[in-house]
């Protein structure tokens, strides 16, 4: 599970607990201009095949930096239902698949705060 935190126009994702050491990353920081679209995440969405570094567990976790075909993705999801997708336009990754807390309260907070 993550934070996130909206601060003047950077939003920073915060990995935290154990996920911290699978996914080999403390925080994720966008701009708020760089949000394409922001939507729940399908349980049935999976990462791009090059894990590098991470964790991928099938249909139990993905923890980590995946990389694809011109994409560069950030995943921290035990694909529950609690996943938020954040597809990024100009930023280091091209999306972000996270579990958070709250999943409507985050997707109004970023659609409101990107707007």
């Amino acid at each position: 599970m993550v934070e996130l935190e909206i601060a003047g126009t950077t939003v920073t994702v915060h990995v935290t607990g154990t996920h911290r050491v699978l996914a080999l990353r403390e925080r994720v920081t966008f701009d708020l201009s760089e949000i394409a679209a922001v939507t729940e995440a399908e349980v049935d969405l999976r990462p791009p095949w090059l894990r590098a570094p991470g964790a991928f567990f099938p249909g139990v976790i993905a923890a980590g930096t995946f990389r694809g075909k011109g994409r560069k993705e950030f995943w921290d999801t035990h694909f529950a239902g609690q996943g938020v997708r954040i597809d990024l336009a100009g930023a280091d990754f091209t999306r972000l698949v996270v579990d958070v807390a709250d999943p409507d309260l985050v997707l109004r907070e970023l659609r409101t705060a990107a707007a």
